[in-house]
């Protein structure tokens, strides 16, 4: 029998320390990275036991009749450890069903922890998602470089990356995110009309409590003209931000940095992830900005989310 539990504050270090341990978790679901925004989410994250043994978690929050997985997190799927089989998947469904349905939910949307992130294969939860009739609601599209064999750079990319490179700009590793933050928020705000999902707090915060996050600026004569924060996941590199102000947009501040990252990232790193190009679900694709990401040689992955009708 699978004993289903929500989570309360006094289970974050065993929250942890079995994401620490995990074959598919990253230091998102760390509940360190994840209560930062606790005041906007309704948390419902859910904790499986067999005989007092915890066998699995599910990052989670509720909106109405609605449990998500996570709303404010890029996945959030089912985390597991390494003796985690599918027939455990299966029956910690079976629980997790009668256990929302038990407390008025009506439907899940669950966006699984893509597989390039997982230590081991992990994709139990897909099998029974498909047992339990659930359907794929959206399909994002990310870009994936393979740091250990990875395509060649357009011309273009390179080219750019030269033109930095010979104007004087340098990149450098920086824990100050005060100059990138503002170009940043500048550029979301004239092209969107938002600002960052993290405030420059927030990543000040993050960046203070995980080492995972990292900022590396394009320089010019000291001023900031551009930047990447990567958030370092296991074997992958992920891009959480890019920007550039118009001095670097014109002499290919952002191509230096990647060119830079990618040759250092390629000892420590198996993929570098840069990110979704996708708006609505997928049904909208930034043809501009996928066109920038695959001239480092990244191509498609998918970020997948599901509804499951309970």
């Amino acid at each position: 029998m699978i004993e289903v539990r929500r989570y309360q504050s006094d289970d974050a270090s065993v929250w942890n320390d079995f994401v620490a341990k995990s074959r598919n978790a990253t230091f998102l679901l760390d509940r360190r990275y994840m209560d930062y925004h606790a005041n906007r989410f309704t948390d419902h994250s859910l904790l499986f036991f067999s005989d007092d043994v915890l066998l699995a978690l599910l990052p989670a929050n509720a909106e109405g009749d609605i449990l998500f997985s996570h709303g404010g997190l890029t996945y959030g799927g089912l985390v597991v450890s390494d003796k985690f089989r599918i027939g455990d998947t299966l029956d910690v469904f079976a629980a997790m069903r009668k256990y929302l349905l038990l407390e008025s939910f009506e439907r899940v949307i669950y966006k699984p922890i893509p597989w390039f992130y997982h230590r081991q294969p992990s994709e139990e939860d897909l099998y029974a998602l498909f047992r339990y009739g659930a359907r794929v609601a959206g399909r994002d599209v990310a870009t994936l470089t393979d740091l250990k064999s990875p395509l060649p750079m357009t011309t273009l990319r390179r080219r750019q990356a030269r033109k930095a490179l010979g104007n004087g700009i340098a990149v450098e590793r920086t824990s100050d995110f005060g100059s990138f933050w503002k170009i940043l928020d500048d550029n979301l705000m004239q092209r969107y009309g938002v600002h960052p999902v993290h405030t420059l707090e927030e990543i000040t915060l993050l960046a203070s409590r995980f080492d995972n996050i990292r900022l590396f600026e394009a320089r010019l004569g000291g001023e900031t003209v551009g930047g990447v924060v990567i958030y370092l996941c296991g074997e992958v590199a992920h891009v959480q931000y890019i920007s550039a102000n118009e001095t670097g947009k014109r002499l290919g501040a952002i191509d230096l940095i990647f060119c830079n990252l990618m040759e250092k990232l390629k000892t420590c790193c198996r993929y570098l992830d840069f990110g979704k190009s996708t708006e609505q679900f997928g049904h909208f694709l930034n043809k501009g900005l996928i066109f920038q990401k695959e001239g480092f040689g990244g191509r498609a992955a998918c970020y997948d989310t599901y509804e499951w009708t309970l």
